[in-house]
């Protein structure tokens, strides 16, 4: 039971991680505008709507597996006779 809570754990936190972070800006600009210029940005996305972010985390999540196995506990009492 431990083990499954451990590796939820595990795949949740990196859930998160992988999530944006969002902030709100609350300040305003009291400075007025005296300049317009006109500028295009043409960014270049070659990645074909590919997110590539869950790849890893499924990468991540699938290494979970190779952990070590827990030591065997082999548990002797002394008071019994040996037989």
């Amino acid at each position: 039971m431990k083990q499954h809570v451990k590796t939820t754990l595990l795949v949740l936190a990196f859930g998160l991680a992988s999530m944006p972070a969002l902030a709100q800006d609350t300040t305003t600009d009291t400075t007025p505008d005296t300049a317009t210029t006109d500028t295009t940005v043409t960014t270049q996305n070659d990645d074909n709507g590919t997110d590539w972010g869950w790849l890893g985390l499924l990468g991540l999540a699938g290494l979970a597996g190779l952990r070590r196995p827990a030591p065997t506990v082999v548990h002797r009492d002394q008071t019994a006779p040996p037989r």
